[in-house]
């Protein structure tokens, strides 16, 4: 015969879990919660029920830190984004000010492992002070810095800074493959009172690693307003990839942009003139479906943009040199974020789309001092080796160095490669060459007529697959990526990468 589930001799145990339970989900009480609200931000199980589908987070390590330390500072468990599984981890800074203990840090190691484990990505929120100083850390402490790496290119891993992230919990940010933080958020290595302890600095935590900071430095990638649009950001930015490298991209099934047409709005944006300038933005806004640009890192690097979109319902990877800054040369900062950019891309089977209109890397003793031969290296480095497909666009002009990092170089196992009529290229522009060469008004002419002819050279030995007409490039390129796609015909893999990046 069936129980009913009332049995009389579990019910004191039952009641003891469920009270202990409930000790843990007070976190730091009501006067610290109602503190930490105060300024604005959202406490730990409330990030995490933003952050999920409603109803779908299962808490685990629930006990971990007993009574006393509630979930020992760390909420940690899985739940569903858009209806998929992914492992969180939140920091709780009303609980010894989000520090990590011995146990804490197993809480860490264990969502991380058991993220690569199933397969489904890995969310860290961040809000802590970094180690927990109460001498208990000695002996062989599994730190969870070990099971993030292994994440690396296999599951996505995700960092939302929220509050203020210090010393061990602040590096899952740097190894992450997105890392947004909110307004009011500070990342560092040590946090002020360390720094004045060992160097004599005095500075402030906005000084030492707020969103103007850890933005100039390339640290952090996107900045949103507070925490719940932070998280926003963290769902929008999954929407565009694979729950692991074990599987692909997620198609938009159904939307009102997903087919072929013309783009007659690129002849009024984009100017014959190559030395004039105008913004690669409105350009990526036409070509790709509507309302599905997503824009990584949009104030680092601004001579590149890297963003996500989708041609055709199908998640692509967009980088783009920008002639509105700096004319579209790749600078250090630019090159160093469309590395990371590509190796992410091309670790979750997201095809890349490079749209080139620059005129090459850049020059000067600043960019010298920063090795921007180095930074381009590695960008040339990482978009040669890619294996998912790879699409390229010479708009206007794309000179020396410049034109291998964009994936222009022929042969570069491209799926197709396009350019306007009238684009320019080789190892430097006319004006320059003629300075260079110190040519003659005559020879200098010579030059400035051969390179109008450029394209047409080019086309006449299949420098590119095509010359296009500007209003065909979203048509040829969803032609294409349709075309390319048909290689899924084995189940996907993580990328096995060799080779030493410069």
């Amino acid at each position: 015969m069936a129980g009913t589930g009332s049995g009389g001799e579990w019910d004191a145990t039952l009641a003891d879990l469920e009270e202990r339970r409930s000790a843990a989900r007070v976190m730091g009480g009501e006067e610290r919660l109602a503190k930490h609200r105060a300024a604005g931000k959202l406490d730990a199980r409330a990030r995490i029920d933003h952050l999920l589908d409603p109803g779908s987070f299962h808490e685990l390590g629930t006990l971990v830190g007993g009574p006393e330390l509630p979930a020992d500072a760390i909420v940690m468990g899985h739940g569903r984004i858009d209806g998929r599984p992914v492992m969180v981890a939140a920091e709780d800074f009303t609980v010894k000010a989000g520090t990590i203990s011995h146990a804490a840090n197993s809480k860490r190691y264990r969502v991380a492992e058991i993220a690569l484990t199933d397969r489904v990505p890995l969310v860290m929120m961040l809000d802590g002070a970094g180690y927990r100083a109460d001498g208990k850390h000695g002996g062989r402490t599994p730190t969870d810095l070990l099971s993030q790496a292994k994440c690396s290119g296999r599951v996505p891993l995700i960092t939302a800074v929220l509050g203020s992230s210090a010393g061990h919990g602040a590096l899952v940010a740097p190894v992450s493959d997105f890392t947004v933080m909110s307004a009011h958020a500070a990342v560092f290595t040590a946090g002020p009172p360390v720094v004045f302890e060992s160097i004599g600095e005095q500075i402030t935590k906005e000084e030492l690693g707020g969103p103007s900071v850890a933005i100039a430095s390339g640290l952090i990638h996107n900045v949103a307003r507070d925490d719940a649009a932070a998280l926003d950001l963290v769902r929008a930015y999954l929407a565009y990839f694979p729950s692991s490298a074990w599987s692909y991209p997620p198609d938009e099934p159904f939307g009102s942009d997903h087919g072929p047409r013309p783009v007659p709005e690129i002849l009024d944006i984009v100017p014959r003139n190559g030395r004039r300038v105008y913004d690669m933005h409105q350009v990526i806004e036409h070509v790709f479906d509507a309302d599905s640009v997503f824009e990584v890192q949009p104030d680092f690097g601004k001579t590149v943009i890297c963003a996500l979109a989708r041609l055709g319902g199908h998640p692509v990877a967009v980088v783009a040199n920008q002639p509105k800054v700096l004319a579209g040369s790749v600078d250090v900062d630019g090159a160093d974020k469309a590395t990371h950019f590509i190796q992410v891309a091309d670790s979750f089977h997201l095809p890349l789309v490079f749209l080139a209109d620059n005129p090459g890397v850049m020059p000067g003793s600043a960019s010298e001092k920063r090795a921007i031969l180095r930074s381009g290296a590695r960008m040339f480095a990482t978009q040669n080796a890619v294996q998912v497909p790879k699409f390229q666009v010479t708009m206007r002009k794309a000179y020396g160095f410049g034109s291998m990092v964009m994936g222009m170089i022929g042969f570069d196992g491209q799926s197709s490669v396009f350019a306007y009529p009238g684009a320019t290229m080789g190892a430097m522009g006319a004006a320059a060459m003629s300075r260079a060469t110190g040519a003659d008004v005559d020879e200098a002419d010579r030059l400035r007529r051969a390179e109008e002819e450029a394209s047409y050279r080019s086309a006449a030995t299949l420098g590119f697959d095509e010359l296009i007409d500007p209003r065909e490039t979203r048509d040829v390129l969803l032609h294409g990526l349709e075309r390319a796609l048909h290689r899924r015909q084995a189940a996907p893999e993580p990328v096995a990468r060799v080779g030493i990046l410069p």
